[in-house]
């Protein structure tokens, strides 16, 4: 066994919560120390997109610029009906987002993200330890003393489990089962656009929505790639704890039925499938769910949440910004900071959980539900898919 080596924040996992978190209480002036299990970070994962909401707080930690090289930021979002193909309703985005919330709307790939919060973080101080499991703690008077699988301890302020929606750190600290199985299955694919015919290539986001299933697609990698998620219900498959095994093309088509000429067209241009199996947990109802006494949970490990609000790394990169803040007032104990943290947090990841279960409801529905869902849209258009309730906070 090493020494043991003190630092004020431990936070288990470098995804794009621990990163953000890192970056956000190193900035803050923080001693942080990130100790991640795999022992090479990989560029895998796929589209994200990120709200005023989440960019607003990229651009505070001095991050635009380098935003701006690696984003796309398209100037709508439309929707359209998976049969038929008619556009059902249109969002501007762009300067109207830039306008009404004071920040972009931007959709990046996840490995870009990853990489700038990486060096973000590198560069504010916060020190990257690769190949360290966070194992068990115990909590005393004066701190915590934090064991990794390597058989070192580390003596910690406060430890942030950001280590995912399997979170072992989690069930050490609530003991609550694992995240459940929603149904939906996910075929994700990333396309060059310049390896696309040219009426297949996009500037925007595009959501299509039909009985039981839905398609996006947006632009990634300051546009050169195209991001494509299909979601459809099925059986929960083997290796379901991963998201990077092999989906195939002609079970997606068989999956989504009748659909579109234009919409099938498109799935059918795109030459690999990746699978994902949706988990998620009920949306939150306590703030214990989120801190006890020097332990706090962060982003999928607190509340794994459906995408169809597109708002998973939204609430982690929230979350980072809110814990750095109560971690750096005064006069209060640690435990009691990490409180705050968990009851300003809770209730907004809450709602932003319920609604998004609420919106794969919507997107998925089925007759009399989606003949209403597309004459709302048609209707009332930007007014029912803007979310100034969630872009203004």
């Amino acid at each position: 066994m090493t020494n043991t080596k003190r630092t004020e924040v431990l936070i288990a996992g470098a995804g794009i919560g621990g990163l953000a978190a890192a970056l956000a209480g190193a900035r803050q002036g923080w001693a942080v120390t990130v100790a991640e299990q795999v022992a090479a970070l990989s560029e895998v994962g796929a589209g994200v997109q990120l709200g005023p909401n989440a960019t607003r707080r990229l651009h505070a930690w001095g991050l635009g610029e380098a935003l701006g090289q690696v984003a796309f930021f398209p100037n709508r979002l439309q929707t359209l009906d998976a049969q038929s193909g008619q556009v059902l309703g249109t969002l501007r985005l762009g300067e109207r987002a830039q306008a009404h919330y004071g920040a972009p709307y931007a959709t990046i790939h996840r490995a870009d993200l990853h990489g700038l919060l990486h060096r973000a973080a590198l560069a504010a101080g916060a020190q990257i330890r690769l190949g360290q499991a966070v194992t068990h703690w115990h909590e005393y008077a004066q701190g915590l003393d934090v064991g990794l699988a390597n058989g070192e301890r580390i003596e910690a302020e406060a430890l942030v489990a950001a280590d995912g929606v399997w979170s072992p750190l989690r069930q050490r600290l609530l003991a609550d089962g694992s995240a459940r199985f929603s149904g939906h299955l996910a075929y994700r694919a990333l396309v060059p656009q310049a390896d696309l015919p040219a009426h297949l290539r996009s500037d925007q986001v595009s959501v299509w929505m039909g009985p039981r299933l839905h398609v996006v697609q947006y632009p990634v990698q300051a546009g050169r790639s195209l991001n494509l998620v299909a979601i459809v219900h099925g059986e929960r498959p083997e290796q379901a704890n991963s998201w990077d095994h092999t989906g195939h093309g002609p079970a997606l088509l068989s999956a989504m039925g009748a659909v579109a000429p234009a919409l099938r067209e498109r799935l059918e241009a795109v030459p690999e499938w990746r699978l994902w199996a949706l988990h998620d947990r009920s949306p939150m109802s306590a703030a214990s769910q989120m801190a006890q006494g020097r332990v706090a949970l962060l982003g999928d490990a607190a509340h794994p949440m459906r995408p169809y609000l597109a708002q998973g790394a939204g609430m982690a990169i929230e979350d980072a910004e809110a814990l750095a803040d109560c971690l750096s007032a005064t006069g209060t104990s640690t435990a009691e900071r990490l409180q705050r943290y968990a009851e300003q947090r809770w209730t907004r990841n809450a709602q932003v959980q319920a609604r998004a279960i609420r919106n794969g409801q919507i997107f998925h529905a089925q007759g009399m539900v989606a003949l209403g869902r597309n004459w709302a849209l048609r209707l009332m258009g930007e007014r029912l898919m803007d979310q100034p309730w969630l872009y203004s906070a």
